[in-house]
């Protein structure tokens, strides 16, 4: 469980970090340091990791590892899965402010209870990649990615436990083991996992600069 601290309206939220310009009536609700609540925003450009900081039952304020898209459309999933409508209240290099569409119950997202409490955050992308082991390499599409696995299509039979390489635009070569296979998918676990912060701005580089997605409320639907 993540620990959490409530501070009054007056209290300065996160004052190592930074002093947060939500407007006046946010700064009203008793707000919640998070220590480190890893969460990731959906929005029509793609998934992109943060952590959350502290929330009221109105705002929340995340720390980020690179640009934020401009959408003004933006969900906040946390790792049980629970979703939040979130807007943009501010944002600087490195921290962004939001305000919930409906308030919430902070006490929920701290506790963070669920059935996916515990996993890995993933984040949902559609990248050609090649899969290469025996001498052989076949093309595949990574579906998603965490910083301990991945989701791969590829139309090859292989076997489970299997030895391979992953390669894709983007990413650095990543050696794996094939844990799971559902027809045509296959779930890989890295031998050297990736940092949160490293994965944030890989993500963000794969993202950059591609068509817009499904609308932040479809994103990230589909098995895991």
């Amino acid at each position: 469980m993540a620990e959490a601290v409530q501070h009054s309206q007056d209290d300065i939220v996160s004052g190592d970090d930074y002093i947060s310009p939500v407007e006046a009536d946010q700064r009203t609700a008793p707000r919640f340091t998070i220590l480190i609540r890893t969460a990731k925003l959906l929005t029509s450009r793609g998934e992109f990791l943060c952590v959350v900081r502290d929330a009221s039952s109105i705002g929340v304020s995340v720390r980020t590892f690179h640009e934020l898209p401009n959408d003004p459309r933006m969900l906040l999933e946390m790792p049980n899965g629970d979703r939040h409508e979130i807007a943009v209240v501010w944002k600087r290099e490195g921290a962004a402010g939001f305000r919930f569409s409906q308030p919430i119950d902070p006490q929920c997202m701290i506790e963070g209870g669920g059935r996916f409490a515990r996993r890995p955050m993933r984040l949902c992308l559609q990248v050609p990649a090649l899969l290469s082991c025996h001498g052989r390499s076949f093309d595949a599409v990574v579906r998603n990615l965490s910083q301990q696995g991945a989701r791969v299509e590829c139309s090859e039979r292989l076997a489970l436990e299997q030895k391979l390489r992953l390669e894709a635009e983007g990413l650095p070569s990543i050696q794996a083991k094939i844990r799971w296979r559902r027809g045509e998918e296959y779930g890989l676990i890295f031998e050297d996992t990736f940092q949160f912060a490293e994965l944030a701005q890989l993500v963000n580089e794969l993202q950059c600069g591609v068509d817009p997605l499904v609308p932040p409320e479809e994103a990230g639907k589909g098995p895991a």
